[in-house]
């Protein structure tokens, strides 16, 4: 079995792989606003995108490459170059053209962006930024703060991955997401790097594996945003890989960068999972685990502390999926309180619930109790900082 350590570095901690962040005046007061990765050594990209059909500018961009090699990302935040027509893209091929000028190590660099919809880059002020750029600067934390918009803390995560025979590869990922996620997709910008020696096609297959259970289980509010990004670059300096351990590490990264996502949506409190068990097969239990992370009606009862099981259930009951009370049982943590239609939830009962959801996360298991489907979601409360923070989001 691979062993995987946990380091430092981030999106650096790959070999050849450099990153910075640094504020062009897009956020104020000084904050980290434009980011890059960059790989000495051209890379292997795999990607998945947004479900979203109103898809940005910097997504029609990638796409328009065809299949290629790159070894440089340029990211910036507080606006997402989203419904601008051919003049997105356009900016885009402007402010990268300018790019390979002043750095001509740069190969098929890609662009990504986050922030307000409708409204054109700020051009000059991005290219003007993008000339103070170090290209051997590996500062990943910078990187992962200047792709931030309402998070409130950065996210990022490396391995390191020793396999059997002694080799080892890294692996590192950084990723901004508070709002506008729901499990359609993935999340709202995911920059992945790793010196394995992975070729593409292998890569994706390996990446769509991993978004299903992981990005696209994540909900803050149910919304897709326009921007949605995983993008994975390999550049196979290590040498070493297995497919195995890849999967392993790819999926432990994604899930914590996931569960991140959900712990920072805009204004939530609780990082609650939701595991949904006995479902007449995987894909009932995947719907039934979705709908509860993106209820309204369960997410305020979690803001409110309120062990409110009756909306589970009818959660459960709505989604669509195949079910019966006599056979459904619910469980806050490991207090169960319905048990195939047997009302468990009295006096004695309901202050232990409570104190479940108390905590800041928990899991809410539904047993459907047909089959052998199963599926985990990850979802949050919902509350009024929320509304506060998306009234007044282009200010």
């Amino acid at each position: 079995m691979a062993i995987l350590n946990t380091i430092e570095g981030g999106v650096c901690a790959a070999k050849g792989f450099f990153a910075d962040g640094i504020h062009i005046g897009l956020k104020k007061e000084g904050a980290k606003d434009l980011a890059f990765i960059y790989s000495e050594k051209p890379c292997a990209i795999a990607s998945v995108f947004t479900t979203n059909k109103m898809t940005a500018a910097p997504i029609r961009h990638f796409r328009s490459l065809g299949e290629f090699e790159g070894n440089f990302v340029l990211i910036n935040s507080k606006n997402a170059n989203a419904m601008t027509g051919r003049a997105g893209i356009d900016d885009i091929t402007e402010v990268l053209g300018e790019l390979k000028s002043k750095f001509p190590q740069i190969q098929n660099p890609v662009m990504s962006s986050t922030g307000v919809i409708g409204v054109r880059l700020p051009k000059a002020k991005i290219i003007e930024g993008a000339m103070k750029f170090d290209l051997t600067r590996r500062e990943g934390i910078n990187a992962s703060e200047a792709i931030m918009t309402t998070d409130t803390f950065s996210k990022r995560l490396a391995y390191e991955v020793t396999l059997e025979n002694g080799q080892s590869f890294r692996i590192g990922a950084m990723a901004k997401g508070a709002g506008m996620i729901n499990p359609a997709m993935a999340t709202m910008l995911c920059f992945i790097t790793t010196d394995a020696a992975v070729d593409k096609t292998t890569m994706q297959d390996i990446l769509d594996e991993c978004v299903h259970t992981t990005f696209n289980a994540a909900s803050v509010d149910g919304d897709t945003s326009t921007n949605d990004t995983v993008v994975v670059m390999a550049n196979g300096l290590s040498g070493a890989f297995h497919a195995g351990a890849f999967k392993e590490a790819l999926e432990s990264i994604m899930l914590f960068l996931a569960k991140e996502m959900v712990r920072d949506g805009e204004g939530a409190t609780k990082l609650v999972t939701y595991k949904v068990t006995g479902a007449i097969n995987h894909k009932e239990a995947e719907i039934a685990a979705k709908a509860l992370s993106n209820s309204l009606l369960v997410k305020t009862a979690l803001f409110g502390q309120d062990p409110n099981w009756g909306r589970i259930a009818s959660t459960v009951g709505a989604s669509g999926i195949m079910c019966d009370e006599a056979f459904l049982s619910i469980w806050f943590d490991d207090i169960c309180v319905y048990k195939k239609g047997e009302l468990l939830f009295d006096e004695k009962l309901e202050p232990l619930a409570a104190a479940v959801m108390q905590k800041s996360s928990f899991t809410i298991h539904c047993d459907i109790g047909l089959q052998d489907g199963e599926f985990t979601a990850y979802g949050c409360d919902l509350g009024h900082e929320y509304v506060k923070i998306n009234a007044d989001y282009r200010t």
